[in-house]
């Protein structure tokens, strides 16, 4: 969804709107912009970025046991550390090329990116979810405060569960989206989170930042 759709006069922090990313993306050749809802929400409390998130992509530490996953759809995904617990979507691509993102209003969604590879497979799998609206905060509004170490687990309607470890988080500029860093192949079965964070334009109702998690799957999660 184009970020000029669904614009709303701004009315001081009663009224600032929220983008889940804004980035240009580059898969198989071809461009694909993601672009966020825009929402009033009564304030923009997603501004605090702690000292643990990165300005560079972190290193991933690639489990050697781990075996990559048959193609399943994700149903669920689990982050204990930030008590997220919640259904999975798929989203594809709209008619301008730009990424879906999960309606806002279901304030417990996320989004998988199902042109990507599902998690548990070989390469990067992509899964987005808003951080705040104008109903409170959302399922990914903790996310920047995950660190190296911590789990992720997705289930997929196979049955079957796929487990991560974090090997840490980046905040960039939407301006300046790391596109092969998110979306781009990788040698072993990755996750990558999106959502917003860091400074807020009140004039045009975005955040300017996107925060990434970077994460890869484990052979077996630590009990």
């Amino acid at each position: 969804m184009s970020a000029g759709r669904h614009r709303r006069r701004p009315l001081g922090r009663w009224a600032l709107r929220l983008a889940i990313a804004a980035a240009v993306v580059a898969i198989g050749g071809g461009g694909i912009a993601i672009y966020g809802l825009t929402t009033k929400v009564p304030e923009a409390g997603a501004t605090y970025t702690p000292a643990t998130v990165g300005t560079t992509a972190p290193q991933a530490h690639a489990d050697p046991q781990a075996t990559a996953l048959s193609r399943s759809t994700p149903a669920r995904i689990q982050i204990p550390a930030i008590h997220v617990s919640a259904p999975v979507m798929e989203v594809g691509r709209t008619t301008d090329g730009s990424v879906q993102v999960p309606p806002l209003e279901v304030r417990n969604l996320t989004g998988w990116y199902k042109y990507g590879p599902a998690p548990g497979q070989m390469g990067a799998s992509v899964i987005l979810g808003h951080v705040d609206s104008y109903q409170g905060i959302s399922v990914f509004y903790y996310l920047k405060d995950l660190i190296q170490g911590e789990q992720i687990s997705v289930t997929l309607s196979d049955g079957a569960v796929a487990n991560f470890v974090v090997d840490g988080l980046e905040k960039v500029t939407k301006t300046d989206f790391p596109t092969r860093n998110v979306y781009g192949n990788v040698p072993y079965p990755g996750l990558r989170l999106v959502t917003c964070g860091g400074p807020f334009d009140a004039s045009s109702g975005h955040y300017l930042d996107n925060i990434i998690v970077y994460a890869h799957m484990v052979h077996r999660a630590a009990a």
